[in-house]
């Protein structure tokens, strides 16, 4: 199972810091649409396709990276109070009865979505650009075989606490900037605590 675990992992971060360079290509086309509309008075006609493609494909591939990470919203103010047991089988109950019939309703209804795009050509219709938008109806279906890839892991995570008693964490790779200035602050203050209780 850790095999697993580790190996959705990998996949599911390559994905998420892959897709997460989106950002930049969003940033530059806001950016030029604001220059032209508002400095040389000449707004382009494919900035807001561009944006909202851009970020939906960031938000839909960045699912399965930010579950592996334990990032999405949950009601903590209860889950953080009960033991990794309680918590693990709180999980997998809630794995199975909601999130893998989501999932698949996703991937397969958005197979029917992407076919059926793909078959007419679809363009976009917030502009007078015409962009072809067909193509990243796929992005609704890559994001939920993804999810599903790390669903399972999750199961498995899951399982591995029921048996053990504690939670198998993802590798840490990126961490919020508030965590790391609180533990920067705590490793300084540590020190200086010390040297009081001396004296």
């Amino acid at each position: 199972m850790l095999t697993y675990i580790r190996f959705a992992d990998r996949v599911s971060g390559w994905f998420g810091k892959a897709f997460g360079w989106l950002i930049m290509v969003m940033a530059f086309g806001v950016g030029y649409e604001v220059f032209m509309r508002y400095v040389l008075n000449n707004p382009t006609s494919w900035a807001l396709d561009v944006t909202f493609i851009m970020y939906g494909t960031l938000f839909m591939m960045g699912g399965a990276y930010t579950l592996s990470r334990d990032g999405h919203v949950r009601g903590d103010f209860l889950y953080r109070l009960w033991k990794p047991k309680t918590q693990a089988a709180v999980e997998l109950t809630l794995y199975i009865i909601f999130f893998f019939p989501g999932i698949m309703a996703l991937i397969f209804s958005g197979w029917k979505y992407a076919s059926r795009s793909i078959g007419y050509q679809e363009v976009s219709i917030n502009s007078p650009a015409g962009i072809p938008i067909f193509q990243f109806k796929l992005v609704i279906v890559a994001a939920g075989i993804l999810l599903f890839i790390q669903g399972l892991a999750q199961v498995m995570r899951c399982i591995l606490c029921l048996r053990d008693g504690y939670w198998t964490r993802a590798e840490a790779d990126i961490e919020e900037t508030e965590v790391a200035l609180a533990r920067q602050y705590a490793e300084h203050d540590e020190p200086s605590k010390h040297a009081e209780a001396k004296e």
